[in-house]
C-alpha cells in the first residue's frame, strides 16, 4: 500500500451502503480523522483534508467516466462497475504498480472496454505499471506486449499474443490434445478458406 503496489481481486469488494465517492475516499491510510485527538482539537485539519479527498475521488471518478454514479451506493453498482470502483481505489493511493485479478470476470464487453480504455490510459499518462492474470485473450491483446503465459507456476512462453496463441506447449495446456488438434485443424481449414 504505503511502496505503490495494490492488486484487486477476481471479486470485487466494496462497502456497500457508502457512496461510490465515499468508497474512494476511505481508501488512504493515515487520515487525521483516524485519531480522537484530531477528531476532538484539530476538525480543521480534518476538514481541509476531507475536501482534498473530495476533490480526488471526484477526480477519479471522471477519469473513470463513472462520475454519474458519484452519489450512488456502491451495493447497487453492477460487476464492472464495482471493477471500475477498485481500479479508482488504486488511483486514490497513486499506486505504481497494479496486480489485476481476472478483471475481465463477469463484465459485459461494453465495461469491459471501458474498463481496458481506462488501464491504457493510466499506463500511458501516468506512468502506472499493470501485471494482469486474465483468461479473454481478446483483452489481453489489446493491453499487453509482452505476453506471458504461465501454467502451474511455469512460464510456458513470452511474445506477442499471436505468438503465444500459436505455441504448442500453450495450446497443450489450454486445450489438452484433443482439442488441440482440432484447433490446429480448425486453423488450417480457415487459412485456407481465406
Amino acid at each position: 500500500f504505503h511502496k505503490g503496489l495494490l492488486r484487486t481481486f477476481q471479486i470485487a469488494h466494496e462497502f456497500s451502503s457508502m457512496s461510490v465517492r465515499e468508497n474512494l475516499m476511505v481508501v488512504p491510510g493515515q487520515q487525521a480523522g483516524e485519531t480522537l485527538w484530531n477528531a476532538w482539537f484539530r476538525r480543521a485539519l480534518i476538514t481541509q483534508e476531507e475536501r482534498a479527498l473530495v476533490k480526488k475521488a471526484n477526480e477519479v471518478l471522471e477519469f473513470l467516466t463513472i462520475d454519474h454514479l458519484a452519489n450512488e451506493k456502491a451495493g447497487n453498482l453492477s460487476g464492472g462497475q464495482k471493477k471500475l470502483l477498485e481500479l479508482g481505489r488504486t488511483m486514490m493511493v497513486d499506486a505504481r504498480i497494479v496486480f489485476l485479478d481476472e478483471v475481465g470476470a463477469g463484465v459485459n464487453r461494453t465495461l469491459l472496454n471501458t474498463i481496458g480504455d481506462a488501464i491504457v490510459r493510466l499506463n500511458r499518462e501516468r506512468g502506472y505499471t499493470f501485471c494482469v492474470i486474465e483468461h479473454d485473450m481478446d483483452f489481453i491483446a489489446r493491453l499487453c506486449d509482452p505476453v506471458i503465459v504461465m501454467a502451474e507456476g511455469k512460464v510456458l512462453a513470452e511474445g506477442t499474443i499471436d505468438q503465444v496463441k500459436a505455441n504448442e506447449q500453450v495450446i497443450e495446456a489450454y486445450l489438452g490434445t484433443g482439442l488441440k488438434n482440432k484447433a490446429v485443424a480448425g486453423a488450417r481449414s480457415g487459412a485456407l478458406s481465406a
